[in-house]
């Protein structure tokens, strides 16, 4: 086919498919070169490319970059083992609750004390999403005791954040009783289905632990573990589609439940997450840092309120992690407080239906898409840097 006969969506697509493929290939050189965690470097390349104009939003590029979100939350689900989460000890299970009503009290506060902030901040502060946690698994490794527990904790808190982002959704968004009831419905439903699913799946493995093999094989040049794997992603976010859930949770309990059943597959994580980081997973954060406007820079107030609220958003869960500070030691607390202050896609999905029905102002809708950015570049490189700090005693 002839270039003038390709219609003019599809050059803007072509224009960004090879704009990609220049950033995919530079990002792990760019992110050695300046110290920067690769995802970081990922959405400051998007947003430069797309300030001097080399990329424009499509449809297209948006649901690229969905897949690649999804796909994170799916990588992200198989850290999480849902035996240990149904399992978990206790007293870790009790400072979770703690943590977790620690940070919305805090922030009930911390809302009521300041005049003319609207009430959403209480749900937008503690926002959590363990999307960019897998990512620390890849640089600190699946054995890091206070990431396991940050993990699993973060489950926790963000299906409380889901939960409320859902009900916060169908308040604004239904007119109807009928239609909050029917959300709220459809949410319980499915969590209860994941449940009994979960239930049902053990008992029957336990019964019949063979089918584990026929699903997913030993050896197979046919792949069936993938296939298996991605008919269930698939699968799931139809599912979540027709409910009109977050597809998010469902791409993340998928994962959990690949992770908890077939654990026999001990490469497959590694085939599923190798594609996903190479490919998918950096256009979604490409896509991030596309549709940030670098020009809001230039304004003080937005940039002066993101910094607020970067610094409120990372003091608040240090502060509520110091309820584990006995079981994991003050270093690990902080890195732990610092792991939960990236909920990029949450934070902005948040701020988006906020900014949608009015609730907040353009400026404080900016300053939240600018606080999601900085949080992914300041925190990454933060757990980064701290991780790597040896302090030197020198005693005379």
């Amino acid at each position: 086919m002839h270039p003038s006969a390709i219609d003019p969506q599809g050059l803007i697509d072509l224009k960004n498919l090879i704009v990609i493929a220049i950033c995919l290939l530079l990002s792990p050189y760019m992110a050695k070169f300046f110290r920067l965690p690769i995802s970081a470097m990922e959405i400051i390349l998007g947003a430069v490319v797309a300030y001097f104009g080399f990329i424009s939003t499509s449809e297209n590029f948006k649901l690229l970059a969905n897949v690649g979100f999804y796909y994170l939350m799916f990588i992200a689900g198989m850290e999480v083992n849902l035996r240990l989460l149904f399992n978990m000890p206790k007293d870790l299970l009790k400072k979770s609750f703690y943590y977790i009503i620690l940070l919305y009290l805090i922030s009930l506060v911390l809302v009521f004390s300041i005049e003319k902030l609207s009430y959403i901040f209480i749900i937008i502060i503690p926002v959590m999403s363990v999307g960019l946690l897998s990512v620390l698994f890849k640089e600190f490794g699946k054995d890091c005791y206070w990431l396991k527990i940050s993990m699993l904790v973060a489950t926790l808190a963000e299906v409380i954040s889901i939960i409320l982002l859902t009900i916060m959704g169908a308040l604004l968004r239904n007119s109807s009783v009928f239609e909050l009831g029917q959300s709220i419905f459809y949410l319980t439903l499915f969590l209860s289905l994941c449940l009994l699913v979960f239930k049902l799946l053990g008992v029957l493995f336990w019964w019949y632990p063979q089918l584990k093999i026929v699903l997913m094989p030993w050896e197979d040049k046919n792949e069936k573990d993938i296939r298996f794997c991605m008919a269930i992603f698939i699968l799931i976010i139809a599912a979540m589609v027709v409910a009109k859930l977050e597809i998010a949770l469902g791409a993340f309990i998928a994962g959990s439940f690949i992770a908890t059943f077939f654990d026999h597959k001990k490469d497959l994580e590694h085939k599923l997450s190798s594609f996903g980081y190479g490919f998918l997973i950096p256009i979604f954060f490409i896509y991030i840092g596309s549709t940030f406007n670098v020009k809001i820079l230039s304004d003080y107030t937005v940039v002066l309120n993101a910094a607020i609220l970067l610094f409120v958003m990372m003091a608040l869960r240090i502060v509520s992690a110091g309820v584990f500070v006995k079981s994991i030691g003050l270093k690990n607390t902080v890195l732990f407080g610092l792991s939960h202050s990236m909920p990029l896609t949450l934070l902005i999905a948040t701020a988006t239906l906020s900014y949608n029905v009015k609730l907040i102002s353009e400026n404080l809708y900016s300053a939240l898409i600018l606080t999601a950015l900085l949080e992914a570049v300041v925190v990454m490189s933060l757990i980064k840097f701290i991780s790597n700090y040896k302090k030197v005693v020198s005693e005379n």
